[in-house]
Formats: structure tokens, C-alpha cells, sequence
């Protein structure tokens, strides 16, 4: 048998320095944007791409029923830009790969929703593109991002960001992000 156990302890070291090293303060914001968007009644977009696009959807379930299943009033309003495969094939076919989520938020986009881009690098051009869009119609922009940020963070208004070259240990952060302010939302709505 093969003792893997070395190197699961150094990739759990890993994520709890990392996770030891947020910015709480960054991170209380970008919570306290998504809390505002809900009470404005905004509709708040999800999308990332790969692993990041799996955040997203995630996000939009742990939302829609978890941050708020007890609760009688107002709901989170989430959709994921990337969950409509059928849209976002015909979008990357007839134009561009580029495009599928800045042409789903084109015309519907209003100030009081929200935007929140994911993106391990930070660079990812359809994800840029979108938060560009938004940026326009003066909509506010939350980038969860990891290894330097990249144009997403200096983009966004709100940052979670993961200060680490390590795409897996950024992603698994990513969703401890989400997990955490379903968490922290739904107890402080009780």
C-alpha cells in the first residue's frame, strides 16, 4: 500500500495557512454587498468557468434553499450564468466563448443586482467582460479570485480574494467562501 498520508498533511497545511491568511475585513464586505442586493430586492449573478463555474451553481442552491429554507420573507434572488448550457453553447458557437455571459446580462442587468465573477486567475475574458458590463450599467461587482487577482480584482468592487499560485487550494477556498456565507447569512436572518 502506498502511504499517501505525507502528502495529504502538506496539502492540508496548505489550505489552513491559506484560509489563516484572508482578509476578514474584505471578506465581511463582500458578504454585507450580497445581504444589501437581497434587501433591494436585486437579483445577484453567479459565473466562472470549469471549477469556478461549478462554484457558481453551487452558490445558487446553497442560496435559494440553505442561507434561507426557514426563513418566511424575502429570498435570495441567485441565477448562475452558467447553468443554461443550451444558451451558453449557441453564444460560444455563433459568436464568441467570450461573450456567454456579458450577452445574458445584456438588457436585464440593473444597478440594484449584483454581480459576482469567479475566476482562479482573475482573468478569465468572459468573466472580465461581464464584470465590465456591469461595471457600465453601475452595477456593483464581487470578484472571487485566487493567485495574483488579476483584471477581475482590480475590477471588482468587493474582493475574496486567495492569495495563493495554486489553483486546487484556491478553488477548494472558493467554496468554503460560499458554504461559509450561507452560513453566516441564514444564522443572522433567524
Amino acid at each position: 500500500m502506498v502511504d499517501f498520508k505525507p502528502a495529504m498533511k502538506t496539502y492540508f497545511e496548505t489550505e489552513i495557512r491559506t484560509i489563516q491568511n484572508l482578509d476578514l475585513e474584505e471578506l465581511n464586505q463582500a458578504i454585507n454587498a450580497i445581504l444589501e442586493a437581497r434587501n433591494r430586492g436585486g437579483t445577484i449573478y453567479t459565473m466562472g468557468n470549469g471549477g469556478s463555474a461549478a462554484t457558481a451553481s453551487h452558490m445558487v442552491c446553497d442560496f435559494a434553499k440553505g442561507a434561507t429554507e426557514e426563513l418566511e420573507g424575502k429570498k435570495f434572488l441567485f441565477e448562475c450564468l452558467c447553468d443554461n448550457t443550451p444558451i451558453v453553447m449557441a453564444i460560444a458557437n455563433d459568436m464568441s466563448y467570450d461573450d456567454i455571459f456579458v450577452y445574458q446580462l445584456r438588457g436585464k442587468l440593473k444597478p440594484e443586482d449584483l454581480v459576482i465573477g469567479i475566476s482562479g486567475s482573475g482573468n478569465s475574458e468572459n468573466v472580465v467582460r461581464a464584470v465590465e458590463y456591469a461595471k457600465e450599467t453601475g452595477t456593483q461587482v464581487i470578484g472571487i479570485t485566487g493567485y495574483s487577482g488579476g483584471r477581475l480584482m482590480e475590477l471588482a468592487d468587493y474582493k475574496m480574494h486567495v492569495n495563493i499560485d495554486d489553483m486546487q487550494v484556491a478553488e477548494d477556498v472558493h467554496m468554503i467562501f460560499d458554504h461559509m456565507m450561507m452560513r453566516v447569512l441564514g444564522e443572522s436572518m433567524k
